[in-house]
């Protein structure tokens, strides 16, 4: 992340302030005037990356060396494909080199050497139909989805959870040994059981929370490397 002073010039501070219009609520207002005031959203924009997530998924690259060319890759919840559209960088795919596969409820906008689809992770089928889109064994599955939020606190963050849980047991089932995982997670509890849960099965399991993640949000990451591989 690029330097930000200290955000005043002239006796004046620089942050933008949003009026709320006739047809937007209060809490729409707060969100633009965050968006407007992102470093990380002002900086997506400036380096051509899909979305400001893109820059949770670089910092955990960076620490921790997910990505490798020739690697594949498989992206759960996928849009608007920041993720994806790193990974595709890293492995090389656009080059022929790896392969990156993402999903998502959501239509997603193509990308130079990623094979997107428009998929409910929770069908039936979605796991072989993903399997047969890679070709071959997974290097990594990475996982930012997000259950839609109810406002009740404990209901919202066992959604997530059940989210994470389906993402572990399709990685058992993609994974080559030594690959890794990463999906998104909330302060609540529960977390901890998937931590223990996945220790069974990676050599390394960790709870990282990415300087992009927004420092007011109970959003995690657990990354588990090293996987041993399946019986």
């Amino acid at each position: 992340m690029t330097g930000s002073g200290s955000g005043r010039e002239g006796g004046r501070s620089l942050k933008q302030r949003v009026k709320t219009a006739a047809k937007r609520t209060v809490s729409q207002t707060r969100w633009l005037e965050r968006q407007l005031n992102d470093p990380y959203v002002a900086r997506a924009k400036r380096e051509g990356k899909r979305s400001r997530a893109a820059y949770k998924i670089i910092e955990i690259d960076e620490k921790f060396g997910l990505f490798k060319p020739g690697f594949r890759v498989v992206d759960l919840g996928a849009a608007p494909g920041g993720w994806a559209q790193y990974a595709a960088e890293k492995v090389q795919s656009e080059h022929g080199r790896g392969k990156v596969v993402g999903i998502d409820l959501l239509d997603i906008a193509p990308l130079p050497g990623v094979d997107f689809a428009v998929m409910d992770f929770n069908d039936a089928d979605a796991p072989e139909r993903l399997t047969a889109m890679l070709g071959g064994p997974a290097d990594v599955v990475m996982s930012d989805m997000a259950a839609n939020t109810t406002g009740h606190k404990k209901t919202d963050h066992l959604r997530i959870v059940a989210l994470a849980e389906l993402a572990i047991d399709f990685a058992r089932q993609v994974l080559a040994p030594g690959g890794a995982f990463v999906a998104k997670v909330f302060q609540g509890g529960t977390e901890n059981q998937l931590l223990t849960d996945l220790k069974r099965d990676f050599a390394t399991v960790r709870h990282v929370k990415p300087a992009a993640s927004r420092a007011d949000s109970s959003e995690l990451y657990v990354l588990a490397t090293g996987f041993r591989g399946r019986e």
